[in-house]
C-alpha cells in the first residue's frame, strides 16, 4: 500500500471526492488482465480489494510484485503516454476504481490539483528509485551509508501516513455506500 501513502496522503479531501465521483467501480475476476504490457490503457486504477500480480514478458511472465488494496496502477502510462511496461493480472477476485485518463487530464487544468498530483507521483517515484538502488546493493557495506533501505518509509511518507490511511478508509466506505 506504499503508493497510496504517497498519493492519497498528498491529495486533499476534495480530490478524493472527485476521484469517487468520476471513477467507476469494476469487479475483476481471478485470471483477468487489468493492464496488458505494450497495449495502451485509458484508465488509472486504484485497487480496492483483492490482489494482482505484476508480470513482464521479457522475464517469461515472471511475477515481479503483488498489488493489494490501496495500490494505484496505470499512473506511469498516464504520465508519459507510453504503453504499459508490465501486465497486471488479477490473482484473486478483486475490485478497482477506474478513473478515465481523459477525466484526469481535464482535472489537471486545476493548477492546485496538478501540483498535488504530480508532487505525490514525484515523491513515490523517487522512493521507488531509492528502493531499486538499494536492492542492487548500493550503499550496503560501501562508502555510501545514507541510502533508504527497501522496507523503510521515509520521513515524507511518515508525515502523511495517518492521513492516507484515513482517506483510503473513507474512500472504501463511500464506495460501499456507507
Amino acid at each position: 500500500m506504499r503508493k497510496a501513502l504517497f498519493i492519497l496522503g498528498t491529495l486533499d479531501d476534495s480530490d478524493i471526492d472527485w476521484m469517487i465521483a468520476t471513477g467507476t467501480r469494476h469487479r475483476v475476476t481471478a485470471g483477468s488482465t487489468l493492464i496488458e504490457e505494450g497495449h495502451p490503457t485509458e484508465r488509472v486504477y486504484i485497487v480496492l480489494e483483492g490482489a494482482f500480480a505484476v508480470r513482464v514478458a521479457a522475464l517469461d511472465g515472471k511475477e515481479l510484485a503483488q498489488l493489494r488494496a490501496g495500490e494505484i496502477v496505470g499512473e506511469m502510462s498516464f504520465v508519459d503516454s507510453r504503453p504499459p511496461s508490465a501486465s497486471v493480472v488479477a490473482i484473486e477476485d478483486s475490485a478497482v476504481l477506474a478513473i478515465p485518463n481523459s477525466a484526469l487530464k481535464t482535472r489537471l487544468n486545476d493548477s492546485a490539483f496538478a501540483a498535488r498530483f504530480y508532487r505525490s507521483l514525484a515523491i513515490f517515484l523517487a522512493n521507488r528509485l531509492r528502493d531499486t538502488v538499494a536492492n542492487f546493493g548500493y550503499g550496503r557495506g560501501g562508502k555510501e551509508q545514507n541510502v533508504d533501505l527497501g522496507n523503510e518509509i521515509g520521513p515524507t511518507a511518515l508525515e502523511t501516513l495517518s492521513v492516507a490511511g484515513a482517506r483510503m478508509n473513507w474512500m472504501m466506505k463511500r464506495l460501499r455506500g456507507q
